[in-house]
């Protein structure tokens, strides 16, 4: 890159500089009688959001699902934490580390609805969903349930538990666009058998965005005698629930996610009955099997990022669990609700604004999904990921709360212009 080049993308992407922290708050508490539906579309407000952001000018981000990067105020915190643990090095780590942790896990729980007692911290929901199905005493014969649309890192596991103890696994299909509730629970319900342990489902389906009746599909399987263990790597900060309401048996989420920590932080619940019943997947020293840190042996682990999440929170919590889902929800419908009837564009989200948030999956006829994404990125500088398996064809959308309309206009205009051939 030319140094003329590099000074113009760096003055793109710092026009607006950060006002921090306190300053984003009195923005947000002067819009607190304004309700959460009305301030969702009030774009000029969201730009206060977006200029937390270094944005990379080169394409559009639509593809937040991933990995939500921090904002500069958090990404300043996470530095000063590295720096922080590196300057007291192993007094850190012998002194204040796990007590620092016990706090941050309090909070987490506080925001999840759940007790801490039932809540550890995890890299990420592959670890927590890992530690959960390959920490279940299994038998020969006993039987899974788990759907095509589930995310492939917990499908390999399930294989693997299946080659090593003789498990059976029971796949269903989730339709994209089902009629009502009740026509989701019935595709779970009617793969149990006697022989059947657990169930895993997906809160928000990562491919789709569509979300699921969990409340309903736990209530469901625990009459039947059925565990539940609940993916929310997508719903976790993104939409408003309280885990302790779900009635499931273990929650997985990542907070790098939604709740935009640094890389490397997760989340995993496990319903108090249920603690004594799991092999930790690395050995502890605790031996009363009644206590979840049992279940939490890390080892040296970065430290920094655990107390980043502490500033994560803050951030959320400034936001506001209600004002978020609605301006994540109101971007997904703002560009999809445009598309959805235009001929050959097809979308393999639900219409139905109680069935998805921020994520939404849009193919076009005729167009491969990896070639779609592809097209995208060149000829329109939008960046996306393909999706091309479980009846799931097309590019996956996650906007963020930094996104703007005039951005989704963009992506309009490229689908329809796409479209047309």
């Amino acid at each position: 890159m030319h140094k003329r080049q590099f000074i113009k993308d760096i003055l793109l992407t710092t026009i607006a500089a950060p006002i921090g922290l306190k300053g984003l708050a009195n923005t947000f508490n002067e819009k607190s009688k304004v309700p959460a539906s009305v301030l969702a579309k009030d774009d000029a407000f969201w730009e206060s959001i977006r200029n937390q952001y270094l944005l990379k000018p080169d394409y559009i981000n639509l593809e937040n699902g991933y990995y939500n990067f921090l904002p500069t105020l958090l990404l300043d915190k996470y530095i000063t934490h590295i720096k922080e643990v590196n300057y007291q090095g192993s007094y850190y780590m012998r002194t204040v580390q796990f007590d620092n942790k016990k706090k941050i896990v309090a909070r987490l729980a506080g925001i999840a609805g759940c007790t801490p007692e039932e809540l550890i911290i995890t890299r990420n929901t592959t670890e927590s969903l890992d530690l959960v199905i390959g920490g279940l005493d299994w038998e020969t014969g006993d039987q899974a349930i788990l759907a095509h649309q589930d995310y492939g890192a917990m499908q390999d596991m399930f294989k693997q538990v299946q080659d090593r103890h003789g498990v059976v696994l029971n796949f269903i299909s989730v339709p994209n666009h089902p009629k009502d509730d009740e026509e989701v629970i019935a595709v779970y319900e009617n793969a149990i058998t006697p022989q059947t342990k657990v169930i895993l489902v997906s809160h928000m389906i990562n491919i789709s965005g569509q979300i699921l009746p969990i409340k309903k599909i736990c209530a469901m399987a625990h009459s039947k005698g059925v565990q539940v263990i609940v993916d929310g790597a997508h719903a976790f900060a993104h939409i408003q629930y309280q885990i302790s309401e779900l009635g499931c048996d273990y929650y997985a989420a990542s907070l790098h996610k939604w709740l935009s920590t640094p890389l490397g932080a997760g989340m995993l619940y496990i319903n108090k009955s249920r603690v004594a019943g799991l092999w930790p997947l690395l050995a502890d020293g605790e031996k009363q099997k009644e206590k979840i840190g049992r279940l939490n042996h890390t080892g040296t682990h970065p430290v920094h990022t655990d107390l980043t999440i502490n500033d994560s929170i803050d951030y959320f919590e400034m936001i506001g669990a209600a004002r978020k889902e609605a301006r994540m929800r109101y971007l997904q419908l703002y560009w999809s609700d445009q598309v959805r009837n235009v001929p050959k564009i097809l979308l393999n989200t639900p219409a139905a604004a109680d069935r998805s948030c921020g994520i939404a999956n849009v193919g076009i006829e005729g167009i491969e999904p990896g070639k779609l994404a592809e097209r995208l990125l060149k000829e329109f500088k939008i960046f996306t990921v393909a999706i091309d398996y479980a009846n799931i064809r097309g590019c996956r959308i996650t906007p963020n709360l930094y996104t703007t309309t005039a951005e989704l206009d963009q992506f309009v205009l490229a689908l329809k212009t796409l479209a047309m051939g």
